[in-house]
């Protein structure tokens, strides 16, 4: 699985943060974390804007093919929405942590 790539070079969640099995809270594992999620959210910032220079230059006449531009755009959009969702989770398991009792 781990030579699997999605999004043009992102890598699925699970083989991005190979976390060490010692439990820990920050260390290595929280760098390697937030390593990885600043790089994916730094893969869908770029696939953000390859969509808009897709779209210039369809518009533009520098390019003529859509079919091409559609493609980019889907990414773009796939990416965003996934980023999102993992966002949403994360704000949910921060809640339910907080709303846990001490």
């Amino acid at each position: 699985m781990s030579d699997m790539k999605i999004f043009g070079g992102m890598e699925p969640i699970g083989s991005a943060m190979k976390l060490s099995k010692k439990p820990g809270v920050g260390g290595a594992e929280g760098g390697k974390f937030a390593s990885a999620l600043s790089d994916a959210i730094k893969e869908v910032n770029d696939m953000q804007m390859n969509a808009d220079k897709a779209i210039e230059d369809l518009v533009t006449g520098k390019s003529k093919n859509i079919h091409e531009t559609m493609i980019t755009l889907g990414k773009a959009e796939v990416a965003m929405k996934l980023t999102l969702q993992v966002r949403n989770k994360v704000i949910e398991a921060y809640k339910e942590v907080m709303n846990t009792s001490m």
